[in-house]
C-alpha cells in the first residue's frame, strides 16, 4: 500500500471514495448541502485541511483528511471492499502525526450516533 499527500487534482477521487461507502453514506448532493463540494475541499488542501490518499496497485482505496484549525480530524474513508486491511489504521496514523506536528495534543472526531456503526469501533480501538 502506497500512503502519499492528497492534492487539488484528488478531489474527484476523494468524493468517489465518500460516497462508496455503505456505513455513514452521503451523497454528494447531501454533501453539498453541508458545505463540502469540489471547491471547498480545494481550499481546505490548499489550506488548514492536509490530506492523505491510499493507493494499493495505484488504485485509490481510501483517504483521510484534518482540518488543523479545528484540531479535528475531517474525514476518514475506506472503499468497500478493502476495509479490514490496516488502511484506516495507517490514514488515522498519518493524521495524528499531522496534528502533533502542528502541537495539537488534543483532537476531535465525529461519527454517526449509531453503536452499531463501524467507524465508532474502529475509532474506540484506536483509542
Amino acid at each position: 500500500m502506497n500512503l502519499r499527500h492528497a492534492t487539488p487534482a484528488d478531489v474527484p477521487i476523494l468524493f468517489d471514495i465518500r460516497c462508496s461507502v455503505r456505513e455513514n453514506h452521503q451523497s454528494r448532493e447531501e454533501l453539498a448541502a453541508l458545505g463540502v463540494t469540489d471547491s471547498t475541499v480545494v481550499e481546505m488542501l490548499q489550506g488548514d485541511g492536509p490530506g492523505w490518499l491510499a493507493e494499493i496497485d495505484d488504485k485509490p482505496v481510501g483517504f483521510a483528511m484534518v482540518i488543523l484549525s479545528e484540531r479535528t480530524v475531517f474525514a476518514c474513508f475506506i472503499r468497500p471492499g478493502f476495509e479490514g486491511r490496516g488502511i484506516g489504521r495507517r490514514l488515522m496514523e498519518a493524521a495524528e502525526a499531522e496534528l502533533r506536528r502542528h502541537s495539537i495534543q488534543e483532537a476531535w472526531l465525529t461519527t454517526g450516533a449509531d453503536p452499531a456503526i463501524r467507524a465508532n469501533v474502529f475509532y474506540q480501538a484506536l483509542g
